[in-house]
């Protein structure tokens, strides 16, 4: 009779596979970093005090009442025609082609007295358009 346990083998751990898959997650990580130029330059910004002049383009305000009355910046006209309008909106762009017209309609006014507007500022060689509007809460845009 054999008294003697069985001798049993100790487990072993291969080490190959695992270091196989540290180096595909070594190089997968090398080729998805990514590298910021010239990281290794510590640059102190100069500074200046002066102020930047804003240069803003001339603006011209057209109202338009409901009634069909209209006003080139807060100058009531007295007629109603697209060429007295587009003779006024020449004068108060005082010859800059880069004047923004900023039409301000009441919510009444008839859609062809916001379209005489349109036709007289490109008339007047004005072809930047921009329409005044108010929020819900009463602020304007």
């Amino acid at each position: 009779m054999n008294f003697r346990r069985a001798h049993r083998d100790e487990p072993e751990i291969n080490l190959i596979p695992f270091i196989d898959v540290l180096l595909v997650v070594l190089i997968f990580l090398v080729l998805t970093t990514t590298y910021s130029k010239f990281s290794e330059l510590q640059l102190t910004l100069p500074t200046a005090d002066a102020e930047k002049l804003r240069d803003r383009p001339a603006e011209v305000i057209v109202s338009i009442a409901a009634d069909g009355r209209y006003g080139v910046n807060r100058k009531p006209l007295e007629g109603r025609s697209v060429e007295l309008l587009a003779s006024e909106l020449t004068a108060a762009a005082q010859g800059r082609e880069d004047a923004v017209v900023i039409v301000s309609a009441d919510a009444g006014t008839p859609h062809q007295l916001v379209i005489n507007v349109l036709d007289a500022a490109r008339r007047a060689g004005l072809s930047r358009l921009t329409f005044a509007a108010q929020t819900s809460a009463g602020a304007t845009r």
